[in-house]
């Protein structure tokens, strides 16, 4: 086998999260056994989000529960805030994964809050798990996710200093894992390469991700180029489905069974079973209404 990219799979949050149909809790922990079984070992499986603001995710705690214990799995549970935090805290996640924004714009639309207080947002709650009783291992894996890395809707290019200065004040915190996001779908493969060289400096001993949307139809090269640059976690979303409710225009994710041919068909190792995982991605589309939306979907795998 070759170099091993893991795919961090997101449909049940990113991908479902912006879908016009409210699919139960039920449903959604159907979906996440449905991916694991498919080969998914890390998984966005829910979103601690107000009801209110995204009805889609409503339910978190049902789903968690919902789940039984996979050992060798990974559950993330998203949060946006403190309470959120809170939230996933009396759940079953594996992994916290806090959202946050390089621009202010984004961030005051998403969360309410502009950079400065999302950092100051992570500060708080970096010490009060410094302070939790049993630590290491009381609380879950921390990672976070800077979003619109790429480009904003609201406050438009970002730059590569907008990039660097924050991956340094975010993993001078303590956070091991960041995820650099094209939450609108704008970047390309040249800039992918100029941003994650720049991220990489900044914050030479964190782990890197990367989270592509295929708004307009660059996903997959952008991908390529992120894993030519020596990244190793990619996010996809099955059957390519997604978006974000606070981004105009926002568009799926790259679908997770498309990104898997690609990177198989190129000697990689993903650890998916890919006629499962297109299986996943059709049932989907059926749950919601939109069935067969990614390449492979409709093509399936290689001619047999």
């Amino acid at each position: 086998m070759g170099r091993f990219i893991q795919i961090v799979e997101v449909g049940p949050r990113d991908g479902l999260q912006n879908e016009k149909a409210v699919l139960t809790p039920a449903v959604r922990a159907d979906f996440v056994r449905r991916l694991e079984a498919a080969g998914a070992k890390r998984i966005e499986a829910v979103s601690f989000v107000h009801p209110k603001y995204v009805p889609q995710m409503a339910g978190a705690e049902e789903v968690m529960a919902a789940l039984p214990p996979a050992p060798g799995h990974s559950r993330i549970g998203l949060v946006l805030n403190g309470k959120g935090y809170d939230r996933a805290l009396g759940t079953a996640v594996d992994e916290v994964n806090i959202a946050m924004s390089a621009t202010d714009g984004f961030g005051l639309k998403n969360q309410g809050l502009n950079v400065d207080q999302q950092v100051q947002m992570l500060a708080d709650i970096m010490a009060g798990r410094a302070n939790a009783e049993g630590a290491p291992g009381a609380t879950p894996k921390l990672t976070a996710t800077l979003s619109c890395v790429w480009g904003c809707p609201f406050d438009g290019e970002v730059s590569v200093e907008q990039v660097s200065e924050l991956v340094a004040r975010i993993a001078a915190l303590g956070v091991e894992e960041i995820a650099l996001a094209d939450t609108i779908g704008v970047g390309d493969p040249w800039s992918v390469t100029k941003k994650v060289g720049a991220a990489r400096k900044a914050a030479p001993d964190a782990t890197l991700r990367l989270h592509f949307h295929d708004t307009r139809n660059t996903g997959l090269a952008n991908a390529y180029a992120g894993v030519e640059a020596g990244i190793d976690i990619l996010d996809a979303s099955a059957g390519g489905i997604g978006g974000c409710p606070f981004a105009p225009g926002a568009t799926g994710n790259i679908a997770t069974e498309d990104l898997v041919y690609m990177l198989e068909r190129a000697g990689f190792s993903t650890g998916y079973d890919l006629d499962k995982l297109i299986e996943s991605a059709r049932w989907i589309g059926e749950q919601i209404d939109k069935p067969r939306l990614s390449a492979l979907s409709r093509a399936g795998g290689w001619p047999k």
